[in-house]
């Protein structure tokens, strides 16, 4: 099983992808950039980072291995904290841990894992097929420097005669000139104002899309969700935490407590199994739409939930 493989193919679909038992990779999109010393354009990419405090399981990785080695979830999931005790001694011994086309890992004085991410493989699909380019630097203030010297060397002059035979035509010339540049300037001036106010309003629009996708979002929503007013027995909320089972299909976190329990009422309306799992180490309060023993059954129920209720589902297995 070659993990760094399947690690790299989740990266390309998921932003964060955690190796049980050993830590968790995580993506963040940036911008496009230009190195000045070399002119170099680079498109925009993911930066790859990784966090050993994030070792539980998720189910992500080992669904997908499961999925493509056609083995159940109980094997790879041994294989996978196999692999990841080896690289935590690989780490102790103070050896580097090189990930293809992922980073390089190594272990720093104070015994915490450093990452240097690796730059030969850009994970944002949007990028796909934009490879680095030179340009060629623009030469216009060079230019600019050899005209002025040379009207330096090449002085303006008129004589007494040529005064005496100038008319007043030429300062009509002028005079034509110099409302040329200033309706030049102004129009030049009012398109950079008009565009930047409207760069202010295409970022107001930006905040204002990412500030609601944050207060809409499953795990981090912190004002009470508003629902229906439905009469329901306090025991079917389950208050106590759920442990009889080994898999979990989480359908959310949240910070305030009531909104946890207003999501357990709104899955059993719908005929979910929901119950409160509990706080975990963010503080964070869990609910579930099912669990199982079975791992298989867990599986199948998470692909169903997944197609039909929530893509943001996920699996929470237990050791």
């Amino acid at each position: 099983m070659v993990l760094e493989h399947y690690i790299g193919e989740l990266l390309y679909r998921y932003n964060c992808v955690a190796v049980p038992t050993f830590g968790a990779f995580l993506t963040q999109k940036t911008s496009a950039r230009i190195n000045d010393n070399t002119n170099t354009f680079f498109a925009p990419t993911k930066a790859i980072g990784f966090n050993q405090q994030l070792t539980s399981n998720d189910g992500l990785l080992v669904s997908h291995i499961a999925e493509a080695e056609k083995t159940s979830f109980e094997t790879v999931l041994s294989g996978i904290e196999e692999i990841a005790k080896q690289w935590k001694t690989q780490l102790a011994t103070e050896e580097k841990l090189d990930l293809q086309h992922i980073g390089l890992l190594w272990t720093n004085a104070e015994g915490k894992i450093q990452f240097q991410p690796s730059l030969e493989v850009n994970y944002l699909t949007s990028s796909f097929g934009l490879a680095p380019f030179n340009a060629i630097p623009v030469i216009r203030e060079v230019l600019k420097e050899e005209i002025v010297a040379i009207e330096e060397k090449i002085p303006f002059m008129i004589s007494p005669e040529q005064r005496e035979s100038i008319s007043f035509r030429p300062y009509l010339k002028y005079a034509a000139i110099l409302l040329l540049a200033l309706s030049t300037g102004l129009t030049g001036y009012r398109f950079y104002h008009n565009g930047l106010l409207n760069e202010e309003v295409v970022r107001q629009d930006a905040q204002n899309q990412v500030t609601k996708q944050i207060q809409e979002a499953t795990f981090f929503n912190t004002s009470p969700l508003e629902l229906p007013t439905v009469k329901v027995d306090a025991i079917s909320i389950r208050e106590k935490t759920i442990t009889t089972a080994k898999h979990h299909i989480v359908a959310g976190a949240f910070r305030v407590k009531a909104n946890a329990d207003r999501k357990i009422v709104s899955l059993q309306n719908k005929g979910y199994n929901a119950a409160y799992y509990g706080a975990n180490a963010y503080g964070l309060h869990m609910v579930t739409y099912d669990r199982s023993n079975n791992p298989q059954e867990a599986l199948e129920a998470l692909r169903a939930i997944k197609r039909s209720e929530s893509s943001d589902a996920w699996l929470l297995s237990e050791k």
